[in-house]
This record gives structure tokens, C-alpha cells and sequence, in this order.
């Protein structure tokens, strides 16, 4: 192969873990490996990335890679690193989910090549929707002993676990079905190669053990690290949950901010493994940054690369604009430009106010809209002092007594931004 699989994710800081002779073994020639991703919403999340960008990478490399939708595992629920059973979905659900997520896996991955290393979408509920539980535990199930599942640290920390109810037998039987994933792969489609996070090393490896005891041949296992943040806060979450990778659930401005408001030490980490930029352009990025911090070069480099790729160029130049009405010089005509999603994420958490249209129509005097008709301000002897003063906005432009604000000042047909100083914001919205 030309590019050595292996030593593109050693040097990015995303392999945690390979068994003996996986370097070599992918070196002779284009081999298929797969990464599982869990169907449980329409959306996948920034915590899904890492695997996304192994699969990338190794299409990259020249391989062949296959994105399982855990349609069968989604029923059931993995016990790795969770300390309580999850909710179990019906299969129009599921599949509602798979679609969405192969149209967010095809922006890293090319499922519409001729080359032989396209890749490929499966369902794991496609082939185990017929398996009886009777063969089930007969063909698969006498093949893996008990013990052998109970070493397993994901059975072990879970039955252990003082906040734990215990675990369901439902859910101890996870690694033997996804286990029984890799053996189908291998039997049906080459596949000898399964990656995921360090936590799935266990369910990994029941897969390599089924290949060799009922397959007769040898699977592989590669696992990158779980990501943490430089200050132990969980990555991947904001104050409102998850930061996804749909637009409709995360905004690309949300999106954008996440990633410009990572920690130096974590840009670092960051831009290695979240974006395709090579060794050389990053090194020379990590001088620039380290040269002139205050830049925040790498934070917005590692921002730009990632919303582009998740979003697109618009997307990004959006988000740039929004936050420079936040953060930098700009105008009334940039407010306008903002849909209200963004607008209204922009300002999240600004205090707001409702003033009528038709009050709004026949024009409120800038004193009544800072101070009696909002509580921007405490009174009117503020206000005119404020005005005095020249430190009031109107939609990002400064305003002296006398101003009305009327329906042109509409943003959106709705919304007034008012400021007092650099930092201090106040919406209007008419109803």
C-alpha cells in the first residue's frame, strides 16, 4: 500500500491499540475493515468522530472500509461504559436513523467510487432479523464460554459497579452478537478488521475469537483512544447536551464555537486527529500558534477545517460572520443577514423583552424602548444619560435622542438588538 495505515494514526495520536502483526498484515495489500456506529438517533455526534476519521483515513490508505448501523445491537443497547440499560427502538425508527447517518458518514467517505476500496453501509439487523434464539445460542453461543464473557472489563466494571442494578442478560449477550458482526463480515465480505474505541477492545476481540473457532481464520483488532478534554470535562458536550452533527440539532454556528473555544493544549491534540491536514502544514501551524497565542491560529484553522467538512464552506462563512457580531467589528446589514436560528443562538441568554408591531409600526421613542418599555435600563434619567454619552446601539449602530425605532429596525421581521457598550445586549422582539 502506499500510505502505511498504522503510522498515519501513531503519529496523530489516534491509535490506542492493534494486535501483533496488524501493520504488516495491512501493508501487503488493500484489506476491508469495519467501525460500528450506534443508531439510536438520526444524528450521529462530535463523539463519533474519532471512528469516522479512522474509516476516512483508512479509505485514504487505500483500503476498504465498512460503516456497520448497529440496527440489531441498537435493539439491545452496550454495556460498555454505560451504567444503565438504554431504550429500545422499533425498525422503522432504525432505519429512519441509518439513513441520516449514511448521509452524514458521506461527507468523509466516498460510497460512490468505482475504485474497489469504496465504501460500504451495512445493517447488522439484516442479517440477524432471521437468526432464531435457538440458533442463535446453539451455532454462535456454544463457541464462547461463559467465563471467557465474564473476564470481559465492560461485564466486570458493570457488575461491580456500585451504581449499577447489575446487568441484564439482554445486555451480556451484546459481545457475543457483535462479535457474531465480525464473523459475517469476514465470512461475506473479506472483512478481517475491526476498529473502534479503547472501550470496545473486549466486544473486538469475541469477534477475532468467533473468526477463529467457527470461521477457521484470523480477524484483527485496532481500538484509537477515548477523547478527554486537558481540564476533565467530558468532550463532546456543551451546556445544551451533545454537540451533534446535524444542523437542525447542533447550529454550524454552535458547532463552529465549540471548536474555537478548545484550550491551546487541546487544539493541539485536536487538529491532529479531527482534521486530513498533513504533519508538515500542522507542525508549522503548532510554531505559528505558540509564536503568537492571543492569534488563537490553531483553534480557528482546527474550527475552519471541521465545519467545512461536517457543514460546508457557507456554513462556515456564516458562522464567521455571526460570531464577528459578537466578537468584532460589524454592521446592521450583518445582523440582518442572519436567519433566526443563528441569530437567536448568537444571543442565547441576552435578556429580551416583547414590544407590539403595531407599537413598533408607529415608531417607540428611544428612551421608552431602553428603559419603561424593556428594563434594559433602570429609568429614563439612565437612558438619556447613556444617549448622552453616545455608548447606545441600535442594531449594532449608534443612536442619539430623538430616535425611533420603527418596523425598518426589524431584524429578520422580528428582532431589535440593543447595546449599551461593548458587551452589554438586549433583544427586542415584536409580536
Amino acid at each position: 500500500m502506499a500510505v502505511n495505515f498504522i503510522e498515519e494514526l501513531r503519529w496523530r495520536g489516534m491509535l490506542h491499540d492493534a494486535m501483533p502483526g496488524t501493520e504488516e498484515y495491512l501493508l501487503e495489500q488493500m484489506r476491508a475493515a469495519y467501525v460500528g456506529f450506534d443508531p439510536t438517533a438520526d444524528s450521529l455526534h462530535i463523539g463519533n468522530l474519532v471512528p469516522i476519521m479512522l474509516l476516512a483515513h483508512y479509505q485514504r490508505a487505500g483500503h476498504k472500509p465498512f460503516a456497520l448501523v448497529g440496527g440489531a445491537t441498537g435493539m439491545i443497547g452496550d454495556p460498555s461504559g454505560k451504567s444503565a440499560e438504554r431504550n429500545l427502538l422499533d425498525e422503522n425508527t432504525l432505519r429512519h436513523n441509518q439513513e441520516a447517518i449514511k448521509l452524514q458518514l458521506s461527507q468523509f467517505l466516498d460510497f460512490e467510487s468505482d475504485e474497489p476500496n469504496a465504501a460500504v453501509l451495512v445493517n447488522n439487523y439484516d442479517w440477524m432479523k432471521e437468526f432464531s434464539f435457538l440458533d442463535f445460542i446453539r451455532d454462535v453461543g456454544k463457541h464462547i464460554t461463559v467465563n471467557y464473557m465474564m473476564a470481559k472489563d465492560s461485564v466486570k466494571n458493570r457488575i461491580s459497579s456500585e451504581s449499577s442494578d447489575g446487568m441484564s442478560f439482554t445486555e451480556f449477550t451484546y459481545q457475543l452478537v457483535q462479535g457474531y458482526d465480525f464473523l459475517h463480515l469476514y465470512k461475506e465480505h473479506d472483512c478481517t478488521l475491526q476498529m473502534g474505541g479503547s472501550d470496545q477492545w473486549g466486544n473486538i476481540t469475541t469477534g477475532t475469537e468467533l473468526i477463529r473457532r467457527i470461521g477457521g481464520g484470523k480477524g484483527y483488532a485496532l481500538t484509537c483512544p477515548l477523547i478527554t478534554k486537558s481540564d476533565g470535562s467530558k468532550f463532546g458536550k456543551s451546556e445544551g447536551g451533545n454537540v451533534w452533527l446535524d444542523a437542525k440539532r447542533t447550529s454550524p454556528y454552535k458547532f463552529y464555537q465549540y471548536w474555537l473555544n478548545t484550550s491551546d493544549q487541546d487544539a493541539e491534540k485536536y487538529i491532529k486527529i479531527f482534521t486530513f491536514l498533513t504533519k508538515e502544514e500542522i507542525e508549522n501551524l503548532i510554531v505559528a500558534h505558540n509564536e503568537a497565542p492571543h492569534q488563537r491560529i490553531l483553534q480557528k484553522k482546527l474550527a475552519d477545517e471541521i465545519t467545512i467538512m461536517v457543514h460546508s464552506q457557507e456554513d462556515l462563512d456564516n458562522a464567521i460572520k455571526a460570531s464577528n457580531i459578537l466578537f468584532g467589528k460589524s454592521t446592521s446589514e450583518d445582523l440582518k443577514g442572519l436567519d433566526e436560528a443563528t441569530f437567536l443562538d448568537v444571543f442565547d441568554g441576552v435578556p429580551q423583552a416583547e414590544i407590539s408591531k403595531d407599537n413598533i409600526s408607529n415608531g417607540v421613542d428611544i428612551i421608552g424602548a431602553l428603559a419603561e418599555h424593556t428594563g434594559f435600563l433602570k429609568s429614563n434619567g439612565e437612558a438619556r444619560r447613556a444617549l448622552k454619552e453616545n455608548s447606545i446601539s441600535v442594531n449594532k449602530e449608534k443612536v442619539k435622542d430623538g430616535y425611533s425605532i420603527t418596523s425598518n429596525d426589524l431584524i429578520n421581521d422580528q428582532f431589535v438588538l440593543l447595546q449599551r457598550g461593548k458587551k452589554n445586549y438586549f433583544v427586542i422582539r415584536a409580536v
